[in-house]
Parts: structure tokens; C-alpha cells; sequence
């Protein structure tokens, strides 16, 4: 019998995603003057105030209340009359040294003896459901609010959206896992009052009840079209006359960011993840230097996960790895292979083989996926897998007004660059 299953996706405009961007600004703003910054940055965002605190241990100075406020600016929230402003919003600043006890576990004299910086499990997943290996439910939720983002910032059509939205889809599978058609979406994005009783002499609920009736036209004639042009064939076959469509299912948006919800970092783990699929360990990303493993390793796991689907090893992977703080190997490693290998090996000799291939000590993590780099700040928003690996140029500004640049190695972990080490070692 078929199921459904669902994912959600929110936009970097959300009040947890601008959380989320602000901590990982910050990150990176240290590690681009400093790479062996250690950073623990939590972030708080409600009505007229941001709040971070956390823990550094660095040789560079950072405007942390700057970054802060850049970052919430370039979320959108750039002027008063959406209700949260970056450029006039309070900062409170409560940061402080990192724990010597955490330290004395991660720093060693011989780099490579890096121990962890926490104990707990991580995980990292792939699917040969979609050309990017992440679930389509998740993949369709992170391109409606991402196209919606982008409509919103080239201001031409639907002039009225503002940057907090949230999407969810709903997919029909047969019981061996393959989608059968796209049953339902959900979008829910803020808006301006673009229609008022002073100017159209409606009532509020007739003008409520006008505004919704808009967004819902255009979310059909503008959003699903964008974004069914970018899917591929076999994608967009799925969607068909009895796809059941909510829009704003309250009935208006108005108030909203962080003015109409206090967000917090690390508070959207499933979206920066599977979207529900495989599994999660608990730790949150963002604001984390690559010395946490909740980070790093799940990084790791996921390129590995990756490989192995990208390599004909399975179709499907979940990886787990669990660490001990203070200790440089992993004290597990396995590998489930959701009975999909395609090669005679029980998961448990796929789980040893993969650990010969891949070095998941926190210092061989940092080396192989170049992560003691300012590459954060893009991962805070439409999930940290399931993204094109690129370089980059980034600029940063000195404290004395100059600018600096570095050209950087983005989502690196989604790169299938270990497919042949992997058909070596399985013989394929």
C-alpha cells in the first residue's frame, strides 16, 4: 500500500534561520582573520533585539554586534516598517573564552592527535531519489522558499512578500520507496497589508480575505511555475490536477520574523538535514567551528553517504559515527544500507571497508573537507546538504576599513570526489 511522507523547509528570512545566519556570520568572520579560531556562538532574535553569546578562543578581534547586524540586514530585515530592523535593533553581547577543560581535550601538540570536542553519535544520509541525493520531499520544500526568496529580492513581481516563509510537501511513494506524484504543498509567507479598508473601503476581514485570495493566485502562477522549470522531467511529471494546494492557511502573514516569533540557533536540524529521512544525532550546525564534531563529522558522514550512493555501492545510505570529547577516533562507525547494496557484503563488512577509505578523525575531517575556512555563512539557510559545491571569493573588512578577500571551497562534503577510492575498494 502506498504512503506519504513529508517534508518542511523554511526561509533564511525565518527568525531561526536568522539565528542561524548570524552565528555562522560571526564564524566565519573569525576564522577568515584567524583559521584556528574555536568558536561556540549562539544566537537569539526577537522583537528589536538580538542576543549572542557563546564561547571563542581566537588570536583575531571581530565586531561581533557589526557582523550581527549585517547579517540580519542581509536576511531582509533591513527597515523598520517590516518590523524588524538590523540596522536599528539592540545587540547584547555575552561572550566569553572557551572552557580550558574543552580545550585541553581538542588541542594537542601533534595536530593530527586532535581529539574530539564532544562525545555524542552523528549521522549523514544520501538517496538516489534526486540528482542532488536528498529526498525530493525535502528538495521541492528548500526550492519553493528559496524561489520565493528570490522573487522577493528582485522586487518585480508579488511586491508584497517580506522575507520570513516557510514550505512544506507532501509525497505520494509506493512501498518500495519510489514517488508516485506530489499530493500536497503548503506555503506560508509574510506579506505586507497591501490591501487596506482606508484605500479599498472593504472591511478588514473582507480585506484579509482579498490579500490571501492574491497570494494564492500568484503562488500558483508565479512561485510553482519557477520552480517547475528548474525540476527535471521525471520531477515535474509528478505534479497533477489533484495536487491540493494551502496557501497561508491562517489567512494572513502580516507579523512575523522575528517580531512575530523569538528564533534561536540550531532550532531547524531537520531542515538543515534529510528533511526527515534517515536519521539526526541532536547537534545543531550553525555558530560551531569544525573542532565540534555535532558539525564536522556530519559533514563527514554525509560525504561519505554520498560516495557511496554516487559510487553504485546502494541506493540508499545512512552513516553514523560517535565520537568520545577528547579523543581523536571515532569509537563507531556504521553504515545502513536500507537492504539497497548492490554489492554481496552484509552492512556491517561495508561499515569496515568504508572505515579504511575514510579518515574520521576530527583533524583528517578538517584537512579532507577544507573546513577551517570562512565557508558558514552560505550553509545557514536551504539546508546544509544537498547544495552544488563552488568556489567562492569572499571580502571581509578590517577593523581599520580596508577589505580583505579569500577565495574559498563551499559544500565541499557534497562533493563525489572519493567515487573511485570507493569502486577500488568494493570492486566495481
Amino acid at each position: 500500500m502506498n504512503y506519504l511522507f513529508t517534508s518542511e523547509s523554511v526561509s533564511e528570512g525565518h527568525p531561526d534561520k536568522v539565528a542561524d545566519r548570524i552565528s555562522d556570520a560571526i564564524l566565519d568572520e573569525f576564522l577568515a582573520r584567524d583559521p584556528q579560531s574555536h568558536v561556540a556562538c549562539e544566537t537569539m532574535v526577537t522583537t528589536g533585539q538580538i542576543i549572542v553569546a557563546g564561547e571563542v578562543g581566537s588570536e583575531a578581534y571581530v565586531d561581533i554586534a557589526g557582523t550581527a547586524r549585517r547579517a540580519a540586514c542581509e536576511a531582509g530585515y533591513d527597515r523598520p516598517g517590516i518590523g524588524f530592523d538590523g540596522n536599528s535593533c539592540g545587540v547584547l553581547l555575552a561572550v566569553h573564552n572557551q572552557s580550558a577543560d574543552i580545550a585541553r581535550g581538542v588541542r594537542r601538540e601533534e595536530p593530527s592527535d586532535q581529539g574530539a570536542g564532544d562525545q555524542g553519535m552523528m549521522f549523514g544520509y544520501a538517496t538516489d531519489e534526486t540528482d542532488r541525493r536528498i529526498p525530493l520531499t525535502l528538495a521541492l520544500s528548500h526550492e519553493l522558499v528559496k524561489e520565493l526568496a528570490n522573487i522577493r529580492r528582485e522586487g518585480l513581481q508579488m511586491r508584497y512578500l517580506r522575507p520570513d516563509s516557510k514550505s512544506q510537501v507532501t509525497v505520494e511513494y509506493t512501498p518500495e520507496g519510489e514517488a508516485v506524484r506530489v499530493d500536497t504543498i503548503v506555503v506560508s509567507t509574510q506579506h505586507d497589508e497591501f490591501i487596506t479598508p482606508t484605500e479599498s473601503g472593504l472591511s478588514q476581514e473582507e480585506c484579509d480575505k482579498a490579500m490571501q485570495q492574491q497570494i494564492e493566485k500568484d503562488i500558483k502562477e508565479i512561485l510553482l511555475p519557477r520552480v517547475m522549470g528548474k525540476l527535471s522531467e521525471a520531477n515535474r511529471a509528478l505534479f497533477d490536477d489533484s495536487l491540493r494546494l494551502l496557501v497561508n492557511p491562517t489567512g494572513k502573514f502580516v507579523v512575523g520574523g522575528p517580531d512575530g516569533d523569538t528564533g534561536l540557533t540550531g532550532r531547524k536540524i531537520i531542515v538543515d538535514t534529510y528533511g526527515g529521512r534517515g536519521a539526526h544525532g541532536g547537534g545543531a550546525f550553525s555558530g560551531k567551528d569544525p573542532s565540534k564534531v555535532d558539525r564536522s563529522a556530519a559533514y563527514a558522514a554525509r560525504h561519505i553517504a554520498l560516495n557511496l550512493v554516487a559510487a553504485g555501492v546502494c541506493r540508499r545510505a545512512l552513516v553514523q559515527v560517535a565520537y568520545a570529547i577528547g579523543v581523536s577516533k571515532p569509537v563507531s562507525l556504521y553504515v545502513d544500507t536500507y537492504n539497497t547494496a548492490k554489492v554481496n557484503l552484509t552492512d556491517g563488512e561495508i561499515s569496515r571497508r568504508v572505515a579504511r577509505i575514510f579518515d574520521m578523525t576530527p583533524a583528517g575531517i578538517e584537512r579532507r573537507l577544507k573546513l577551517r575556512a570562512p565557508i558558514y555563512t552560505e550553509t545557514s539557510a536551504y539546508g546544509h546538504v544537498g547544495r552544488n559545491p563552488r568556489m567562492e571569493t569572499k571580502t571581509f573588512r578590517s577593523d581599520d576599513g580596508t577589505t580583505f578577500s579569500q577565495t574559498v571551497e563551499l559544500f565541499t562534503w557534497e562533493k563525489p570526489d572519493m567515487v573511485e577510492a570507493v569502486k577500488a575498494e568494493f570492486g566495481i
